[in-house]
C-alpha cells in the first residue's frame, strides 16, 4: 500500500464516524431508518480502517498525518481497533434495544422516537472523539479530544431526560470537566517545560513523541506537579478511586449500549491518555511509578468493596469497572516490560468481558424491565443464552482459567513478584477473589432460584437477535 494512502488511514478512522454523526443530525429527522444505516456504516468503516492501521503496526510501521500531529503506533492501533470494534457492537445492539426502549420501555414522554436521531448522532461523535484521543500525538490536542468525548458521552448519559438521568448527566459533566481541567494544567506544564529545553521549538514541544527525548531533563518538582495534575485529571475520567463518584450514576442511567462503551472503552481511553503522558517520565523518576502503583491497588480494592454492596445490576457492574481499572494502572505502575504487557492485556480482556456483561444486563432489562437483584431471579429458565453469556463474562472478568482474564492477572502478579512488590500480589489476589464473589452473587440473584414476579411475566423471553448476537 502506498505511503500516501497509509497516511490517510488514521484520518479516516476518526472522520468516518464523525461524518456519520453529522449526517445523522442533518438527515435523521427526515428518514428514521437512515440514522441507523449511517451509524452502522460509519462505525464499520472506522473498524475496517483501524484493522488496516493495526496491520501496519504489526509490521512496525507507525503511521503519521498532519506533520505527526496524528500518530498511530502499536499502542494507538490496539486502542482504535478496540474502540471501533466495541463501538460497532454497541451500534448493532442499539438498533432493536433503543427502538424497544422508546416504544415500550415506559420512558418519559420526552424520550420519543425522534430523539433517536440525537442518540445515534452523539453516539457516533462519542466514538469519533475517543478515536481522536487515541491517535493524538499533540499533547494539547489529546486533552481537547478527551474533553470532547466527555461532552458527547455526557449528553448520552442524560438521554432519557428524566430526573435521574439528568442528575447523572449533570454530575458526570461537572465532575469530569473539573477533573479534566487538572489534566489541562499538566499538559500545559509539560509543554512549557519542554519548549524551554535546548533543541526544542514550539511545535516539537507539543509532540508527545518528541517530548520523550527531553523529559528526563525536567526538574523533579516540575515532574511531581505535572504527574499529579495528569493522574488526577485523566484518573477522574478513568474512574480511579477516589475520583470515581460520577461513574456508578452515569453507567446506571445511561442507555445500555452507552454503558457498554463507557465501561468497555472510554475508561481505557482515559487510561491510555494517562499512560501516554505520565510514562514520559519513566524510568527516570521512580516516585511517579510508585504513586501510580499505590493508586491502582487502592482503586481495585475500593471498587470491589463498593460493588459488593450494590442491589442495582448496572451500578454493580460500574463499581466492578472501577476495580478492574485498578489492575491496569497497577501493571503500568510496576514499570517493567512484563507489567506493561500485562496491563495492556488486561485492558483488552476487561473491555471484552465487561462489554459482554453490560450487553447481557441490557438483555435482562429489555425483557423484564427490572435491574434490581431483589426483583430478579430464575431467569436461566427463560433466558438461557443470556445467562450463559453473563456467566462467561463474569468468569472472564473475575480471572478464572481458562479465560484470558486469568492469563492477564497471572502476568500482573508475576510482574509484581519479579519486582518484589509482594504486597501488591497479595492484595491483587484478594481483590480477585472479591471480584469473583461479587459476580457470583449477581449471577445467582439474576439467573438462579425461583422465578421472580418480573421474570415470570409471559412476555419475558430471549431478546431479539440484534440484541443477543453482539
Amino acid at each position: 500500500m502506498p505511503n500516501e494512502i497509509k497516511s490517510v488511514l488514521p484520518i479516516l478512522v476518526m472522520s468516518l464516524p464523525a461524518a456519520a454523526g453529522i449526517l445523522i443530525f442533518i438527515l435523521g429527522r427526515f428518514v428514521g431508518r437512515l440514522r441507523e444505516v449511517l451509524a452502522l456504516t460509519g462505525v464499520a468503516g472506522a473498524l475496517a480502517c483501524s484493522v488496516l492501521v493495526g496491520a501496519a503496526a504489526l509490521r512496525n510501521q507507525a503511521l503519521t498525518s498532519f506533520g505527526r500531529q496524528i500518530y498511530a503506533d502499536a499502542l494507538s492501533a490496539f486502542l482504535i481497533v478496540l474502540v471501533s470494534a466495541i463501538g460497532a457492537l454497541a451500534a448493532i445492539y442499539s438498533v432493536s434495544y433503543m427502538r424497544h426502549q422508546v416504544r415500550e420501555g415506559g420512558l418519559p414522554h420526552t424520550t420519543t422516537e425522534g430523539r433517536l436521531t440525537a442518540f445515534y448522532g452523539w453516539l457516533m461523535l462519542f466514538i469519533a472523539t475517543m478515536l481522536w484521543a487515541c491517535l493524538s500525538n499533540n499533547i494539547i490536542m489529546l486533552y481537547v479530544a478527551v474533553e470532547a468525548s466527555t461532552i458527547a458521552s455526557g449528553l448520552l448519559v442524560a438521554f432519557y431526560w428524566d430526573r435521574r438521568s439528568l442528575e447523572a448527566g449533570y454530575k458526570y459533566l461537572m465532575l469530569l470537566t473539573v477533573g479534566i481541567t487538572f489534566a489541562l494544567f499538566g499538559c500545559v506544564l509539560v509543554y512549557t517545560t519542554a519548549a524551554s529545553m535546548p533543541g526544542m521549538n514550539g511545535s516539537s514541544a507539543l509532540l508527545i513523541s518528541d517530548i520523550k527525548s527531553v523529559a528526563k531533563h525536567f526538574p523533579a518538582t516540575t515532574v511531581a506537579l505535572a504527574t499529579t495534575f495528569l493522574i488526577v485529571g485523566f484518573g477522574t475520567k478513568a474512574g480511579l478511586a477516589p475520583f470515581h463518584p460520577w461513574l456508578p450514576d452515569a453507567h446506571a442511567e445511561a442507555p445500555t449500549p452507552v454503558s457498554a462503551l463507557l465501561s468497555g472503552v472510554m475508561l481505557k481511553v482515559a487510561i491510555y491518555a494517562m499512560v501516554r503522558t505520565v510514562t514520559l517520565f519513566y524510568p527516570n523518576f521512580p516516585p511517579v511509578a510508585m504513586f501510580a502503583l499505590a493508586l491502582g491497588v487502592f482503586t481495585l480494592l475500593i471498587g470491589d468493596f463498593m460493588a459488593l454492596a450494590q442491589d442495582d445490576l448496572k451500578r454493580m457492574l460500574a463499581y466492578s469497572s472501577v476495580s478492574q481499572m485498578g489492575y491496569v494502572l497497577m501493571g503500568f505502575g510496576i514499570g517493567t516490560t512484563l507489567g506493561t504487557y500485562a496491563a495492556i492485556f488486561h485492558l483488552l480482556n476487561h473491555a471484552l468481558g465487561k462489554s459482554l456483561l453490560f450487553l447481557a444486563a441490557g438483555a435482562v432489562i429489555y425483557s423484564t424491565g427490572a435491574r434490581s437483584f431483589s426483583h430478579l431471579g430464575g431467569l436461566a429458565k427463560k433466558m438461557p443464552v443470556t445467562g450463559f453469556c453473563f456467566f462467561v463474562g463474569a468468569l472472564a472478568v473475575a480471572g478464572l482459567p481458562p479465560f484470558n482474564g486469568f492469563q492477564s492477572k497471572l502476568a500482573l502478579f508475576t510482574a509484581g513478584a519479579q519486582a518484589n512488590y509482594w504486597w501488591v500480589v497479595i492484595l491483587g489476589i484478594g481483590a480477585s477473589l472479591l471480584t469473583l464473589l461479587v459476580l457470583a452473587k449477581a449471577a445467582r440473584a439474576i439467573f438462579w432460584g425461583k422465578l421472580s414476579e418480573a421474570a415470570s411475566a409471559p412476555t419475558v423471553r430471549e431478546a431479539p437477535a440484534t440484541v443477543l448476537v453482539p
